[in-house]
């Protein structure tokens, strides 16, 4: 086993940049190489301009993010992409390009743009074997594709979720040697109901007023998050108090952005708060996860865009919220549903807590690997 001489070299010496081509959206033809803008992929197109792998880099929007992809691309006019390695492994330059705060050297004020003449002088270190790079970003490599096949886990985890509740609560499927009777939204399985939202929801207007609790935002996932995690920079009021409090398991939208999926259920341990201007209910308990399914589905979202009013935005208030009419199963079902769905989050609540263990120890080594303070043996 041995190690190599690192170097200080300039970036331009391991990687040339080039800025990426123009594109405009309406000339995407279908195809099977990923347009990579600055926020990662955006499009498909038939054509590419780079071979795999791919590294870009954002040029302007979201500047100096580096994004990899292990495929034939199109690198969008808005980021700059490797154009050639100078005898340097791809994989290890894009975990060096992790390192370096790139969006520090973008010029213009109005509209920061990075310039490939600003990042090509800076003085980075990198060993001069080719192998201990390759070993380097084989060592980051292993855990980002466990992070990578986690989030494919979790993902598929979720669509079981919907599936199961589309068969049951959509298509009536487990149902069907039963008895069905008619409905104002069609045929149901007796002993269920059509009713109003207002029916089976309660809107919640507690104000935090002096206590100190976070702040939720509602995301077009259909999740709550944590606002100061969620966003670069603040955007609640320093002045909190007239916030509206979410307990555990009650839900919030934004009137102004429902339309767009964005409605969420507290999911945390703890009691939160969102903007005045939120909306927060609280349905019956037993029913919260139905409800979470619900709201996902296409019907419930097509409800939604029909009664949101607003020329210039759309907007769904409270009253309209309630109108909503939705078939309401009897609790013994949905009780049977929460048993399936609560193991399903049990299982990806696992597998998160191994990500985020993945992700520091990723995050540990990253800086140490790619410094020289922990070297990688080659053979």
């Amino acid at each position: 086993m041995r190690v190599s001489n690192w170097r200080e070299v300039r970036l331009g010496d391991l990687v040339t940049f080039q800025r990426g081509h123009d594109l405009p959206r309406k000339e995407m033809k279908d195809g099977p190489y990923p347009v990579v803008g600055s926020n990662g992929i955006i499009g498909y197109h038939s054509e590419y301009t780079t071979d795999a792998p791919c590294i870009t880099i954002g040029r302007s929007g979201n500047v100096g993010n580096p994004f990899l992809l292990k495929c034939k691309t199109w690198a969008h006019n808005t980021t700059l992409y490797v154009k050639e390695f100078k005898n340097t492994d791809p994989i290890f330059i894009y975990y060096l390009l992790k390192t370096l705060d790139l969006g520090h050297y973008a010029g213009g004020s109005a509209v920061p743009t990075l310039n490939r003449n600003h990042i090509h002088p800076i003085l980075v270190s990198a060993p001069e074997s080719i192998k201990e790079q390759h070993s380097i970003a084989v060592t980051l490599s292993v855990l980002d594709d466990m992070i990578e096949l986690n989030n494919q886990i979790n993902k598929t985890l979720e669509e079981m979720a919907q599936a199961i509740f589309k068969s049951w609560f959509v298509d009536f499927e487990p149902f069907r040697d039963g008895e069905f009777e008619e409905s104002e939204l069609g045929l149901i399985p007796k002993g269920w109901r059509v009713v109003e939202l207002g029916e089976i929801t309660e809107e919640i207007r507690e104000r935090v007023k002096d206590r100190k609790i976070p702040v939720f935002s509602a995301v077009k996932t259909g999740d709550l998050v944590l606002s100061e995690d969620y966003f670069t920079k603040q955007v609640f009021s320093r002045d909190i108090s007239k916030y509206i409090v979410v307990k555990p398991f009650d839900f919030a939208y934004n009137p102004a952005r429902i339309n767009i999926g964005s409605i969420g259920i507290n999911e945390f341990s703890y009691t939160g708060c969102v903007s005045p201007v939120y909306v927060v209910f609280r349905t019956d308990q037993k029913y919260k996860w139905f409800f979470k399914m619900l709201t996902r589905t296409e019907r419930f979202k097509k409800e939604v865009n029909t009664r949101a009013s607003g020329s210039v935005r759309q907007t769904l208030n409270f009253d309209e919220f309630s109108k909503i009419k939705v078939v309401y199963p009897y609790a013994e079902i949905v009780e049977e549903y929460n048993y399936i769905f609560e193991g399903l989050i049990m299982a990806k609540s696992k597998i998160e807590e191994e990500i985020s263990i993945l992700s520091e120890i990723r995050d540990t080594l990253l800086p140490k690997l790619m410094s020289g303070e922990i070297r990688v043996p080659v053979e």
